[in-house]
């Protein structure tokens, strides 16, 4: 897939003002860490789209873009270490919670995992919820470009150990990415490009 256009939508932290058109969406989330604007704006090669930040948890809205006018790409807040009060975190919790649950339009999770370290509990957590409440999701693993080739396959077979040793049948598609060397690029907008064939093909949406 190569992306023509991508805009700036909405911003807002209730699920119920998101946009109404009934096109596939994709929704990113991460520790607040993680690299998560980097990686959106070298897929979409926009480097101003997603706002990055040296402080950790810039992302405190659900920011909606509408990638080549017929799929959104959904950036949402970072779980984990931002900081922010303890208040704060409770809201971000909630809407996301919110969007997971109820948002009908959504295709995808991707949840971004930094690679430069082994499998991390809160990680895990995050990918196991998904899995209970049922949302379809695939694994970024970010900043590869950080480690050896050899560490890298360390570190996703640790993923793959803890989720089977967790009850899952089979590691979820996962993707190895840099933002610097544009690693992985492809591989994910291909996967996001043949989901919308599917889709478009037999105009199963809602």
């Amino acid at each position: 897939m190569k992306i023509n256009t991508a805009e700036f939508v909405i911003s807002n932290s209730d699920v119920k003002k998101c946009p109404t058109e009934p096109i596939p969406e994709y929704a990113f989330i991460g520790r607040s860490n993680v690299g998560k604007s980097s990686l959106i704006n070298m897929l979409t090669n926009n480097k101003n789209l997603a706002k990055t930040s040296s402080k950790p948890g810039k992302t405190q809205l659900i920011n909606h873009f509408k990638i080549n006018s017929n799929w959104f790409l959904v950036d949402l807040p970072g779980y984990g270490y931002a900081k922010v009060s303890k208040s704060t975190k409770a809201v971000f919790q909630k809407f996301i919670t919110a969007y997971f649950e109820k948002r009908e339009q959504l295709v995808s999770a991707f949840v971004l995992v930094d690679i430069r370290h082994e499998a991390q509990k809160i990680d895990l957590e995050f990918i196991n919820y998904l899995g209970e409440s049922g949302v379809p999701f695939g694994i970024i693993f970010t900043k590869a470009d950080k480690i050896s080739k050899g560490a890298i396959q360390k570190h996703t077979a640790a993923y793959t150990k803890a989720l089977l040793a967790n009850g899952w049948e089979e590691m979820p598609p996962y993707f190895v990415t840099s933002s610097e060397s544009e690693l992985g690029k492809d591989e994910v907008l291909n996967y996001i490009d043949q989901i919308n064939q599917d889709i478009f093909k037999n105009n199963s949406f809602v």
